[in-house]
């Protein structure tokens, strides 16, 4: 079965599973598991979360795999062929040979022209195919599709593309020029075709070529082929040595080394473009059976709502102020301090402050007394203050209160749950809401118990004319 009939198959076969493909990325990783070994290979390492993406790879893949099998077979039908012809068609390849009337040479040179001439036309014949989809110009870096990655290759910053799809490693001629390295010629003439149909001829190697980051050696066989877009090209044939694992989705490839433990390399450009596909591959999805969804989507511009956009606020302004103009009002209930009986007034000493918050400090106190919220006081009790960070990072004054709590009388009542204040509200449909900063300060404290909510500070003595929560 090939990938197409596959992909039809698995396409018609997942509507009747969906609760076992409830997204692309499983639906990715299933269809993954059913190719073929030989398939398998090059999309192993991929993390591909587009169903489509990953189906065009392993058709390519497909016809790779094809392709190096009839490679392997015509090479192997060539040395057969050259193993059983004659010393007359040898002489015939081999360059500057004689034939019939000229003088015969002796055997040891003619064995010597034999072997050089099966090299040659094993080399010749024997072109192995290669796939190499990283032929783009750099300015392109920032396509979903390519990954970037900084190396050092004998102390020189090479700038390196991570391509899954490309079956072998390269390197640029420029890059060579620089560098002093062995060169080695390969087994067979491999022929490396990029996107554009345009095909290559290659057949020299730098193997095991250093490839550091952070300290460790990744070694690299890489193949000297004419590009100038990138330093160099790693692709399937070093992903798989070294088990790297690679993330199109967020851009990064991990490395694994000696330990066990793994290095993330992230792309040096992280930009990401919208994945646009033209109107006649939409029909081509359409087709086979891809779901679809039209989306009509509005640009629609929000407005800040301010109190003064509501017209019944604008009719009572002096209800809704933006900060309290006074006191309170006398009322007929007030705030009591109800103590046991026998206490006497409780005294607690300073809390050590930083200068930063004696600083704030010193602003906040003078910010009550101008609200006349709060007075100085000569009164014999005094609770401690101290100061507590909040999410904005800015300092609520906070008062200790906990020893006066224990001498107070409790309520003779049961307070209410908030469980049953919300079974309360089960058929409400009209909710307001309540700024808690008008929370404060709006009950009025009983005149005889203005001393007992009497608090001390390095800089004054002060008590609250109102309860601090409402």
């Amino acid at each position: 079965m090939t990938v197409t009939e596959y992909e039809r198959e698995f396409v018609r076969l997942s509507k009747y599973g969906r609760e076992c493909m409830s997204t692309e990325a499983i639906m990715c990783k299933r269809f993954k598991d059913g190719l073929n070994e030989d398939i398998h290979l090059y999309v192993r390492v991929l993390k591909l979360k587009e169903f489509v993406v990953l189906v065009d790879i392993a058709c390519k893949a497909e016809e790779l795999a094809k392709e190096k099998r009839r490679a392997e077979i015509e090479s192997r039908d060539s040395r057969k062929r050259q193993l059983n012809r004659n010393a007359r068609s040898v002489a015939d390849v081999i360059p500057g040979s004689t034939v019939r009337g000229k003088p015969q040479r002796n055997p040891g040179n003619e064995m010597g022209n034999k072997n050089s001439s099966r090299e040659q036309i094993a080399r010749v014949e024997g072109r192995a195919p290669a796939i190499t989809y990283a032929i783009r110009a750099r300015k392109k870096a920032s396509s979903p599709d390519v990954i970037t990655g900084t190396f050092s290759l004998y102390d020189t910053r090479v700038i390196a593309l991570i391509d899954p799809r490309s079956t072998h490693s390269y390197i640029c001629m420029k890059l060579v020029s620089s560098l002093s390295m062995p060169i080695e010629f390969t087994e067979f003439v491999i022929r490396v075709s990029n996107p554009l149909g345009k095909c290559v001829l290659v057949d020299k190697v730098y193997k095991g070529c250093p490839l550091m980051i952070r300290g460790h050696c990744f070694p690299a066989n890489l193949m000297l082929l004419p590009f100038d877009e990138f330093d160099v090209i790693l692709g399937v044939d070093w992903l798989v040595t070294h088990g790297v694992i690679v993330n199109f989705g967020k851009k990064f490839i991990e490395l694994k080394y000696e330990s066990g433990d793994f290095i993330r390399v992230k792309s040096d450009k992280q930009d990401r473009s919208p994945v646009v596909i033209s109107f006649l591959l939409t029909q081509k999805y359409l087709r086979k059976g891809y779901e679809a969804y039209l989306v009509f989507v509005m640009i629609a511009k929000e407005t800040e709502l301010r109190i003064e956009s509501v017209p019944i606020v604008c009719e009572y302004q002096d209800i809704f102020p933006e900060e309290l103009p006074r006191l309170p009002p006398v009322r007929e209930i007030e705030f009591g301090i109800e103590l046991a009986l026998g206490t006497t007034p409780i005294s607690i000493a300073l809390y050590r402050m930083a200068p930063t918050e004696l600083k704030e400090l010193k602003a906040q106190l003078q910010e009550l007394t101008d609200k006349g919220l709060a007075r100085p006081s000569f009164s014999p009790w005094g609770a401690p203050v101290l100061f507590v960070r909040k999410k904005d990072s800015s300092l609520r004054l906070c008062i200790d209160y906990r020893q006066l709590n224990k001498v107070t009388v409790k309520n003779k009542y049961l307070l209410p749950r908030i469980d049953d204040l919300f079974n309360q509200l089960k058929e409400a449909t009209v909710f307001s809401k309540l700024d808690l900063r008008f929370g404060y300060y709006q009950l009025r404290v009983k005149d005889s118990d203005v001393s007992k909510t009497t608090f001390r500070t390095r800089l004054s003595t002060m008590n609250f004319w109102t309860f601090l929560l409402a």
